[in-house]
């Protein structure tokens, strides 16, 4: 036993093993070739036709490129749709319709009359295939084929044409249906839109009409903040004239205080400031005459005595322009006092406008955050109203397209190979050759497998001086020697037992 399971017979034995026992691997070997060759000449060819397509996006829309797909997903998941079109049933239903039943069927047959059941139908799915070009996948490559498998080479060529035709279409109409459906879809969108925009408007109407004059600097306001508006333009148009009128008030209330004290004292209106006196030109002429009568009094008592004619005629020139400047002083005390009036009228009125201004502006900020907030959603509203007009534009585009041209064209001709597919006749009678060989190098190791191990046993034995029996294996010829017939349990069970030994 141990022999046998350490023993690897050599080519030699194997040879001469198979030699002996030839008939057991002959005879599954003429029977595999032969039935090899049968099913060869009787097994009908096979033919693939390939139909080259390329397909493209749709040309309007927000695309830089009309007609280019903008992402590689995109370009995916349609040619995935086409993919499941193709092998639709109302594709190649109409497809078996134009093409027909093939010639095996008769045209008074039960199969005719009911041409295409589902059953052929799915058969010809099975026969289709949709697929990218070597060594590409789906959304690489915008060109994919379309294949089909039939028994004629003139048959498969029309159904892939068939195909072909019925996938066209059956898209075509597919964009037909979804374009459709959006523009339903997009058309209760735009009302909605369009009657929001309609309410954000009447509301945002309403309130401008509430903000009356004030309307175009709420807008300044509120789409510039920081901008220059004409209310802001008055403002500081008020803030300078008014402090121009505080100073002219202040001149005025001076002017009048000093004219005050010169009807009293009448050497104080020689100090009076020029820029006080520039709106009374009578006072000022008479001051300036008034200090040229006593310069010439001066003069004139510095060489002569009081008693000279000169003399008295200059204090009396003087006396007179004294009486004539305290005329005018009453004169000009009476007009400061109503300029000054009219100066403090003048800041108060700026003062008030400054505050209206002011009180405005305020308003106008406190408007401002419901202003703003109507306009925004006025501009929303009308975004959304675009966008949806525009999606609805596209949708009508595309509808149109969907009826008129086809995002899925042919390249060339539908073709199929110089040959059948699948292996030849020669090719297939060669396998069945080879697998009847095989079928019987195992039906002799597995019969006859002691042959060589009893011929080791013996030579082992008389190398060691011992006497050895031949072994007798109840193998399954034996067996079959024996009782004349086995079961197939009986076989089998042998069989194992005989390959357990020899392992």
């Amino acid at each position: 036993m141990a022999n046998r399971s350490t023993h690897t017979p050599s080519p030699l034995e194997v040879f001469h093993l198979m030699n002996k026992h030839r008939a057991r691997w002959i005879v599954p070997t003429v029977a595999f070739a032969a039935a090899a060759l049968v099913y060869a000449l009787v097994k009908s060819d096979t033919w693939e036709a390939s139909q080259a397509l390329v397909v493209r996006n749709e040309a309007h829309g927000p695309s830089d490129r009309p007609g280019k797909f903008a992402a590689t997903d995109e370009m995916k998941t349609v040619q995935e749709t086409i993919v499941e079109l193709a092998r639709s049933d109302s594709v190649l239903e109409t497809a078996l319709r134009q093409v027909g039943p093939p010639a095996s069927v008769t045209s008074l047959s039960e199969e005719a009359l009911t041409w295409p059941s589902a059953q052929d139908i799915d058969d010809l799915r099975g026969n289709v295939k949709v697929t990218p070009p070597n060594g590409a996948e789906f959304g690489k490559t915008e060109v994919f084929y379309v294949r089909a498998v039939a028994s004629d080479r003139q048959r498969a060529l029309e159904l892939t044409t068939a195909i072909v035709d019925g996938l066209q279409g059956r898209f075509q109409k597919l964009q037909s249906d979804n374009a459709t459906s959006m523009i339903q879809e997009l058309e209760r969108t735009a009302q909605l839109a369009d009657n929001d925009l309609a309410a954000a408007t009447a509301k945002l109407t309403e309130y401008e009409m509430n903000v009356g004059s004030d309307l175009s600097e709420l807008r300044i306001l509120n789409d510039t903040p920081s901008g220059n508006s004409d209310l802001r333009q008055k403002v500081v148009a008020v803030e300078n004239e008014l402090r121009d009128a505080v100073t002219q008030q202040r001149a005025a209330a001076e002017l009048s205080e000093l004219l005050a004290q010169a009807k009293h004292d009448e050497t104080r209106l020689v100090a009076l400031p020029d820029r006080l006196l520039k709106s009374h030109a009578t006072l000022s002429r008479l001051i300036e005459g008034l200090s040229q009568a006593r310069l010439r009094t001066s003069t004139l008592l510095g060489s002569k005595s009081d008693a000279h004619p000169l003399v008295i005629a200059a204090k009396a020139e003087e006396l007179e322009v004294v009486a004539n400047l305290k005329r005018e002083l009453d004169n000009s005390v009476r007009i400061a006092a109503v300029e000054e009036n009219l100066q403090t009228d003048r800041v108060e009125t700026l003062r008030s406008q400054l505050a209206n201004v002011h009180a405005r502006l305020e308003r106008l900020a406190a408007l401002r955050a419901e202003y703003g907030n109507r306009v925004a959603v006025a501009k929303s509203r009308e975004k959304l109203s675009e966008d949806a007009r525009r999606n609805l534009a596209d949708a009508r585009a595309s509808h149109a397209a969907a009826a008129s041209a086809s995002l899925i064209n042919r390249i060339d001709e539908a073709t199929t190979g110089p040959r059948p597919t699948g292996p030849g006749k020669s090719t297939i009678v060669l396998v069945g050759m080879v697998g009847g060989m095989l079928v019987g190098f195992g039906i002799v190791f597995l019969t006859v497998p002691a042959t060589i191990d009893d011929r080791q046993s013996a030579s082992a034995a008389a190398s060691n001086g011992t006497s050895w029996k031949p072994h007798n294996p109840q193998t399954v010829e034996s067996l079959v020697k024996t009782n004349g017939a086995l079961s197939l349990k009986q076989a089998l069970s042998k069989i194992s037992q005989q390959s357990s030994r020899w392992n």
